[in-house]
């Protein structure tokens, strides 16, 4: 069973020999290494670019940690170039190998074609603009819209969608075939994915307030809010005394983890917060 992602396979095909580095981001869990390695592989070689031409590397695995160094990886991929006319890296969770802004663009400068995901505990849409000086190209990839979670299935619409609105969208999720076991990759994603790497990033010490701040933003999809707004809602529901900057700290934590995205009302100061799509 696979799910197409039809939109995103085709921008990778754009933007292939740009000569940036195409950086995918997104959600964690939301198919960015399934995009690259599994659907973007799978048309290079049904397109006619060689399978010795094609550099695979997963930086997360344990068979690779040696290529963690700079050096190591840097000296293997000039092998895997020697002699080929195209040479296309496909390298996930980029974040692990060691100085890894430098050894990219020493591999574009000798007209390598580059694309890589990472980690957005610690690589997020903004580290792109900085760690790449200007030579970064971003793919931001979204959670499985209701056309690709159907084309997964084509069986019954309605009651698909009905199990799409209640679950979402994240592919580990929507493949799983019991509830039981839909709730527990969300419960495990939210505790031990997302709140973890937001804490961990960002070094917050009251995680209870982060966690409510998230319930109250639930409560309020579509709604119009601002900083202040949620301060007194807060303080009257809450009974905490939170402040409005520390809120807006949070707020901005959660978009860079995707896990909220601000719709912008230009006729109001207040920000609807709508859910990624």
């Amino acid at each position: 069973m696979e799910i197409q992602r039809h939109f995103y396979l085709n921008e990778l095909i754009r933007k292939r020999g740009n000569g940036f580095v195409k950086v995918i981001t997104g959600l964690r869990r939301c198919g960015k290494s399934y995009l690259l390695r599994t659907i973007y592989k799978k048309h290079l070689l049904s397109s006619g670019v060689l399978p010795e031409q094609i550099v695979e590397m997963a930086f997360d695995e344990y068979d690779n940690r040696q290529y963690c160094a700079p050096d190591v990886f840097y000296a293997y991929a000039k092998t895997k170039m020697e002699g080929q006319p195209e040479c296309i890296f496909l390298l996930d969770e980029i974040q692990l190998l060691g100085d890894f802004e430098s050894v990219l663009n020493g591999l574009l400068s000798q007209k390598a074609d580059i694309y890589v995901t990472g980690s957005n505990a610690r690589f997020l849409s903004k580290d792109v603009i900085t760690e790449f000086r200007g030579r970064g190209d971003e793919i931001h990839i979204a959670p499985l819209s209701f056309s690709e979670y159907f084309s997964a299935f084509n069986d019954d619409k309605f009651a698909r969608f009905q199990e799409y609105m209640l679950y979402g969208g994240l592919p580990l999720v929507a493949l799983a075939t019991e509830t039981e076991d839909k709730m527990a990759i969300l419960n495990s994603l939210y505790t031990e994915t997302y709140i973890r790497d937001i804490v961990g990033r960002n070094k917050i010490r009251k995680v209870d307030e982060l966690n409510d701040l998230l319930d109250i933003l639930s409560s309020n999809i579509g709604c119009l809010v601002n900083p202040d707004k949620l301060r007194r809602i807060f303080h009257s529901v809450k009974k905490s005394q939170i402040t409005s900057a520390t809120i807006t700290k949070y707020l901005s934590f959660l978009e860079d983890a995707y896990l909220l995205e601000r719709a912008n009302d230009m006729t109001s100061k207040a920000m609807p917060i709508s859910k990624p799509p």
